[in-house]
């Protein structure tokens, strides 16, 4: 099966389901005037989706990862249909959620997929609570999240919460009440986790001549940093590698509710990336990659918005196209270019650029400040994008942790 950085490049069909049917003898019904196949000893499967209701159990669930077990749902499938697994990530700008089964080893085939831009974090920086707007925006998301759950037979999720939830005062409240209203039970997780699963996410870009990589992950509300140092040896998982972290309590809803996003003069942005370096320099474990900085199997690697719409200006695309931009190498001047255009655009000539548009033209200088002050302590020849992050960490681990790609491998499902 031909693959693209970890996803599997071919479509799965409108059902999701995949893969070749066990061997038997067939035999002919015919229903409502039209021909059907079906097996012996099975049925031939319904149309349209499962129905079922996701339950929430009172106490945490008893299973050796931290993630939550969906009860199987009454359904038609066939025997053969690989299991699915699914991840959900409320952040402090996006709520999205990615279903999944494995392919071949390390690697997995989406089946479907949400993406919304919810801004559950705006105005918390000055208020320290969840706006009502805010709230309702994320619930409307997560009740489309939560029927998507509900459609397909899954096998094991884990459905996070990151910045906006852990540092709001009512951010439990909220949770509580998308428990109500759309049947999710989400989990806060710390920053140590957040930048653990965002490097267990972007495991397949990095080469195996690699010897040390910055990762940074620059959200809404936080912006996570990992130095991974691979020159001795390279286990199967990224994250093992990890020989530093932080968490800054800066991202680009935060960083640009503070300075503004709108009308950013060169003088604003200078600010921003001053700000976030002081808060760089209080980060003991920065120097952890000094022996590797400077040679040439060393790069940064981001995955956030912030390098994902600097490579798609890059590419001078007319409508943004992830196939392109994840994985895409971009050498230091390359950066620059992109930086300086950006600063160069008005706020309506942002919002008129189809790789930003008007929900990221008020973010985007503010995420650039952030990765210029990164370049400034790890200054790398290269970076790569990965259009990547958390939900593919969360399904690369519960692949892992539940067996199955030896599953696959044996024919099991």
């Amino acid at each position: 099966m031909p693959s693209v950085n970890g996803w599997a490049a071919d479509r799965p069909n409108d059902s999701g389901e995949t893969g070749h049917s066990p061997k038997g003898r067939k035999r002919r019904k015919r229903r409502r005037g039209r021909k059907v196949f079906a097996r012996d000893g099975q049925q031939p499967a319904t149309d349209g989706p499962a129905t079922g209701t996701i339950v929430v159990p009172p106490s945490a669930p008893a299973v050796p990862a931290p993630s939550q077990v969906l009860p199987a749902v009454e359904q038609r499938r066939p025997r053969h249909e690989l299991p699915v697994f699914a991840a959900l990530d409320l952040g402090t700008n996006n709520c999205r959620l990615l279903m999944a089964i494995p392919a071949r080893y390390g690697q997995f085939r989406v089946i479907d997929a949400f993406s919304r831009i919810v801004r559950l974090g705006e105005g918390l920086s000055a208020s320290g609570r969840l706006s009502q707007q805010a709230m309702d925006r994320a619930v409307e998301a997560l009740k489309v999240c939560g029927d998507k759950l509900r459609a397909r037979k899954v096998r094991r999720a884990r459905l996070i919460a990151t910045e906006a939830c852990r540092s709001a005062e009512n951010g439990q409240e909220f949770l509580d009440r998308v428990e109500r209203e759309a049947g999710l039970k989400l989990e806060i997780i710390d920053r140590q986790t957040e930048a653990r699963l965002a490097v267990s996410g972007c495991g397949s870009l990095v080469e195996r001549n690699t010897r040390g990589v910055v990762l940074f992950d620059i959200g809404g509300g936080s912006s996570e940093i990992a130095l991974i140092d691979l020159s001795r040896h390279r286990s199967p998982r990224l994250a093992n590698h990890i020989v530093s972290w932080t968490s800054l309590p800066v991202g680009v809803v935060s960083l640009a509710e503070r300075y503004g996003g709108r009308t950013v003069t060169g003088d604003v942005f200078d600010a921003m990336v001053a700000d976030v370096a002081d808060r760089l320099q209080a980060f003991e474990g920065r120097g952890r990659l000094d022996h590797l900085v400077n040679g040439p199997d060393f790069h940064l690697l981001g995955t956030s918005g912030t390098v994902t719409t600097l490579a798609g200006v890059h590419l001078e695309l007319e409508r943004y196209d992830r196939r392109r931009v994840d994985g895409l190498w971009m050498d230091s001047d390359n950066v620059d270019r992109m930086m300086a255009r950006l600063l160069g655009w008005d706020f309506q000539q942002r919002v008129a650029n189809p790789c930003i548009g008007a929900d990221r033209a008020d973010l985007v200088l503010a995420g650039c400040a952030i990765l210029e002050a990164i370049r400034a302590v790890w200054p790398a020849e290269r970076l790569r994008v990965a259009d990547r992050g958390l939900r593919e960490g969360i399904l690369s681990e519960l692949m892992a942790d539940e067996g199955a790609w030896r599953d696959l491998a044996r024919g099991r499902s």
